[in-house]
């Protein structure tokens, strides 16, 4: 986790921030839960005290963030965002707790928490959200072809591109056997993975482009059952030497969500190949990928 300047001088723009809370068992909104967030680091320093409406939501509230230009200009190098921890209690439940929200300067950031009802010997759940990867380091992707081969022997299973309702997504390296596997809803999969991989600022164009190549490295997965064929029992990880960047209940934001929901079942592909491309890219900045897109502005 890095250092956040809790001084509101180091923060001089504002970002926003929504709370939505449901049940683990039904889906169902919960209300009344109290939430409070803290700058990260800085926990017994209460910011704001929140509670859900019926519909398990909080009012959207302004948070300090860092100027806007950091996270569009491609040679900062200071966090463009600042770091919330957010705690959730509700009666009956277990409480949650996300260090790590990201606030972006300008744009609203949505946490989406689900609670376990309380049973007894359990733990209250604690989840660190680790560094974004345009600031973080993290391992570059293994290159791979980006069209698979159709063999006889019938690797490519399914007969047209299927946008698949749920994926499962495997929290670490292929390999790793001790990694959680996540039963994850695709169209929630594919806006975590870019609320990870680029910055919610950018021009709503170049969050296109992004989104649709997440989407089509990862219908590429679907398609070719790449992990199921390999003897694995989930669709792709969470590994960026692999895949992509998942984060277990990370925030996402309001302008890659709407995008997502406008282009989720889009993808590239080439003339005359039906498999989705699987569309590689880097940052362009930390990693250097010669023939391959970069996520620059």
């Amino acid at each position: 986790m890095h250092d956040i300047h809790a001084s509101q001088t180091d923060l001089p723009d504002k970002g926003q921030l929504k709370v939505q809370v449901t049940s683990e068992i039904n889906g169902f909104p919960v209300n009344d839960a109290a939430i409070s967030i803290s700058y990260t680091g800085v926990p017994d320093n209460q910011l704001e005290q929140l509670t859900t409406d019926s519909s398990g939501q909080t009012e959207t509230i302004d948070l300090p963030a860092p100027p806007l230009d950091y996270s569009l200009d491609v040679n900062n190098e200071q966090q463009p965002y600042s770091e919330y921890t957010i705690q959730v209690e509700a009666p009956g439940y277990e409480p949650v707790s996300i260090a790590g929200a990201e606030i972006l300067s300008t744009i609203t950031a949505i946490q989406n928490i689900t609670l376990r009802p309380v049973t007894a010997g359990e733990q209250a759940e604690t989840f660190v959200i680790p560094a974004h990867t345009l600031y973080g380091s993290y391992p570059p992707k293994i290159p791979e072809d980006e069209i698979k081969p159709v063999n006889e022997t019938g690797e490519i299973v399914l007969s047209r591109v299927v946008v698949p309702e749920y994926i499962v997504v495997h929290d670490g390296s292929p390999r790793d056997s001790t990694a959680k596997d996540y039963y994850v809803r695709y169209k929630d999969y594919i806006k975590n993975v870019a609320s990870s991989e680029i910055y919610a600022t950018w021009p709503a164009n170049t969050i296109r482009a992004n989104v649709l190549a997440i989407m089509s490295f990862t219908l590429n997965r679907v398609y070719t059952e790449w992990y199921r064929n390999k003897g694995y029992d989930f669709t792709i990880t969470s590994s960026t030497a692999f895949d992509h960047k998942w984060i277990p209940e990370r925030n996402i934001y309001d302008t890659i969500s709407v995008i997502v929901d406008e282009l989720f079942s889009n993808y590239l592909s080439r003339p005359n190949v039906r498999q989705p491309i699987l569309t590689q890219y880097c940052d362009g900045r930390q990693v250097q990928c010669p023939n391959w897109m970069t996520i620059l502005l």
